[in-house]
């Protein structure tokens, strides 16, 4: 498991490890039943609080990427199709809304953000 943190980044340090653990997980770099490193482990790996490791782990388990077993440490979780569906979406949706806010300071319209969507999607699926 590969986790790069940016200090120049706008987004908190847990909030970074949480989001590329989810990225890993769903894009099947980590498997369901995978070990995650302990919580120490990681903060000495990063060189980081183990306040702040233990702050992403408990969003990634409220958010049922992960599970914890007493004793045992931290795994992912067995993911269900149609949540990592959801979850994709989810993202997308955060990432257009950002594009939107963007494109409105720029005094862009809808019409222009639409051809630009079909120029960056790939442009008319039914060809």
């Amino acid at each position: 498991m590969v986790i790069i943190l940016k200090s120049s980044s706008d987004e908190p340090i847990y909030q970074q490890i949480v989001s590329q653990i989810k990225a890993q997980i769903m894009g099947g770099e980590l498997a369901a039943g995978e070990a995650l490193p302990s919580m120490r482990m990681l903060a000495q790996q990063l060189r980081i609080s183990v306040i702040t490791t233990k702050r992403a782990y408990e969003e990634l388990e409220k958010d049922g990427f992960i599970e914890t077993i007493a004793g045992k440490g931290c795994y992912v979780k067995a993911q269900n199709t149609d949540f990592l569906r959801e979850e994709s979406v989810r993202q997308t949706e955060e990432m257009l809304a950002k594009a939107c806010q963007k494109a409105r300071m720029c005094g862009l319209s809808l019409d222009d953000m639409k051809e630009i969507l079909e120029l960056v999607y790939g442009g008319d699926q039914d060809e």
